[in-house]
């Protein structure tokens, strides 16, 4: 038994233009990120998913809508949300430090081990409920990571670095396999 993920992350934010990091607060897509969403489903209109599963946060349930609902049932799940960055929830990118929060928590937030938790908690609901089946997750940066560390063994320190958002290197999707 094997379960295939292709995740996707959310079309970009005011936020995101912004420099600002979310994190639990819901977010609004820019007029870019609407059109990003708009084009994801058409970029990726060749495969075929059993199901799309996004974050409950507005930002990835809107892109998840725009790219994949003439499709697909989408189901919105809440332990696919960003880092609960806690006081720092909408502050400035250089003021979220994943490297610093990887075991200790934001202030009145989550560590990057809380979100690992979470995905392993996802990833065990799918095994059961979804197994041999090809899964599409629209969600955000945390998750992705937490599912790099869980799924390729990577330390969270790897993760961080090897981030495809440090080298801009987005593409459609980014696969994982699930046993």
């Amino acid at each position: 038994m094997s379960i295939k993920i292709t995740y996707f992350v959310h079309g970009t934010t005011t936020d995101n233009k912004d420099k600002l990091s979310t994190g639990w607060v819901q977010g609004e897509l820019s007029k870019l990120g609407i059109q990003q969403a708009k084009d994801l489903g058409q970029q990726v209109s060749d495969q075929k998913f059993d199901i799309v599963f996004c974050s409950d946060l507005k930002r990835a349930v809107d892109s998840a809508q725009l790219g994949f609902s003439d499709k697909y049932k989408i189901l919105a799940d809440k332990r696919l949300r960003e880092c609960n960055y806690g006081d720092l929830n909408q502050a400035s990118e250089e003021k979220v430090k994943y490297t610093e929060h990887i075991d200790k928590p934001f202030p009145h937030g989550e560590s990057l081990k809380d979100v690992q938790a979470r995905i392993n908690d996802f990833i065990h609901f799918i095994k059961e409920n979804y197994p041999d089946k090809h899964i599409a997750i629209v969600a955000h940066k945390a998750p992705q990571l937490a599912l790099e560390v869980l799924t390729k063994g990577k330390t969270w320190s790897e993760a961080i670095e090897q981030d495809w958002r440090k080298t801009k290197s987005w593409q459609a999707g980014w696969e994982y396999i699930i046993k």
